[in-house]
């Protein structure tokens, strides 16, 4: 993937910018100017145009990613595959048959696309996970991808990615930390899955006082005790955490009673083996059918794949309206020449 965009990048007749960007001290081929991250978007996503990613940027508050320059961005990817579609009535029924399709027959409308999504009150992440002092996009669990969907009686978070090798580990496992969250004295009690089903508040570090990260309270009482007590450790602790707070966000959501349905998902590109076999040392061999195991509460599990979604619009979609973003897509990110890989 990093060789294709930069590829792209010094072949396509988008007019992207040559001159090197900074990440980490160090200019690379794949990073654009900061000031010149825009050139990462497709076009009709930019600023100017009647469905601007940047200003719905402004108008929400949401913080992008910072390496939102680079052509390798996940959260560039997301915005450029899905964002498109929120600003036309054929684009968003586009949406629900390919959510119906890959993740519930259930679901029949899409009423709105959010990037970054946060609920309010009560089931805001600071006050439902503990996760005081963030916003949405940064310090605190916020889905890459949201959709209302059924005159918004049901909601679907999405774990977005692209070449990612794993959910990340754990937070709460450094030795080191400080006055506002120490860190743990002992990160090797996250390998006994036993000690911790058994009294989480006292085994996992993220109950520390000090920390008060509550998704364990949430997720707990729906836990799978088979298929959770033949785990190899914590789900979270090496490969896991983004989905485990995202479970624990999606149940929390659900157990309110506010939606009929909440359905946590991972978004992937399907080339990613890495990404896909990541939990393997966690003790789960199949990302959706093992992770989906793990929970028997009201918030459900799903993946799909990006291909998936490019090959849904190529079948259903108007080639007039999405003839240019299938090229697009498939030039720069190669998602059309490996639909067979799904």
């Amino acid at each position: 993937m990093e060789q294709r965009q930069i590829t792209w990048r010094y072949k396509s007749k988008k007019g992207i910018c040559h001159e090197l960007g900074w990440q980490n001290g160090r200019q690379y081929p794949w990073i654009l100017p900061r000031n010149q991250w825009e050139q990462n978007l497709w076009p009709a996503i930019r600023s100017g145009k009647s469905n601007s990613l940047p200003q719905y940027i402004a108008k929400t508050g949401i913080q992008p990613h910072p390496g939102k320059h680079n052509l390798k961005s996940s959260w560039v990817l997301c915005a450029n595959l899905y964002f498109p579609f929120r600003a036309t009535a054929e684009g968003m029924a586009l949406l629900a048959g390919f959510l119906r399709e890959h993740v519930s027959p259930e679901i029949e409308a899409v009423d709105e696309l959010h990037l970054e999504f946060a609920e309010e009150g009560e089931l805001h992440p600071a006050n439902l996970l503990g996760e005081p002092g963030g916003q949405r996009g940064s310090g605190q669990t916020s889905p890459d991808l949201a959709f209302h969907v059924n005159g918004r009686r049901g909601l679907i978070l999405i774990e977005n990615k692209l070449t990612e090798h794993s959910f990340y580990p754990c937070s709460a496992r450094r030795r080191t930390g400080s006055d506002e969250r120490p860190g743990n004295p002992f990160p090797k009690r996250c390998e006994d899955i036993e000690s911790i089903l058994a009294n989480h508040q006292a085994q996992c570090h993220q109950c520390h006082p000090k920390w008060h990260r509550k998704y364990w309270d949430i997720l707990r009482p729906v836990v799978n005790e088979q298929a959770m007590g033949a785990l190899n450790c914590c789900p979270a602790a090496y490969a896991g955490y983004q989905l485990f707070r995202q479970q624990a966000l999606a149940e929390g959501i659900a157990q309110s009673g506010k939606y009929d349905f909440v359905w946590s998902c991972v978004a992937l590109d399907a080339r990613n083996e890495a990404l896909l076999t990541c939990l393997a040392k966690t003790g789960i061999a199949d990302l959706e059918s093992g992770w989906a195991a793990l929970f028997r509460g009201k918030a459900r599990f799903k993946v799909f794949t990006h291909q998936q979604w490019v090959s849904w619009v190529k079948a259903h979609g108007d080639p007039a309206a999405w003839g240019p973003w299938l090229d697009y897509v498939s030039e720069r990110y190669g998602l059309l020449e490996s639909i067979s890989a799904t």
